[in-house]
């Protein structure tokens, strides 16, 4: 049975091999594309390894952001350069905000013509709650190269507002 890999050797492609088999295992190739044995079986497990970091690479990655406050709003920034505004979502509810977005890919460069390739291209998201409940209708987002604004105004809970009683 094969234990879960560790982070260090996902990124690596790399396997663990306990002490006492590093001298009883010379069939064993451990590499970064591909692990068989000599006999050319696929090592046990290693389908539903595969499987798994399929769906990982499937998923949303997070966008990251900051968050703070003024005295009368609660402030949203993200950097989404390279997002065209059609890609991009953003849903307010009173106590949490999503952003979910696309960032397109520039198809005109063949994969072999690259060099070193760190930009991430796909889909993003993230779903925070916010620390205070926020008025919906007088939010604002905005863009400034590359980096998004959101502006939600705090619901003021100490307001006090005098009614005056009609007489019918």
């Amino acid at each position: 049975m094969l234990k879960k890999r560790s982070f260090l050797e996902r990124l690596t492609g790399s396997i663990r091999l306990e002490d006492d088999e590093e001298e009883s295992s010379p069939n064993l190739y451990a590499g970064p594309l591909k692990r068989i044995n000599i006999s050319g079986k696929d090592i046990e497990g290693f389908e539903e390894e595969k499987k798994e970091e399929e769906k990982e690479e499937e998923q949303d990655a997070e966008l990251t952001l900051d968050l703070y406050q003024t005295e009368n709003e609660i402030i949203v920034q993200a950097m989404i350069a390279g997002v065209h505004p059609d890609n991009l979502n953003i849903n307010i509810t009173r106590d949490s905000i999503t952003i979910r977005g696309r960032r397109e890919e520039n198809q005109s460069v063949n994969r072999e013509n690259y060099f070193l390739k760190e930009l991430y291209w796909g889909t993003f998201s993230r779903t925070i709650s916010l620390p205070e409940e926020v008025n919906l209708e007088e939010a604002e987002a905005l863009e400034k190269h590359g980096l998004l604004i959101i502006k939600l105004p705090k619901i003021d809970k100490n307001k006090e507002a005098k009614l005056k009683v009609k007489s019918i």
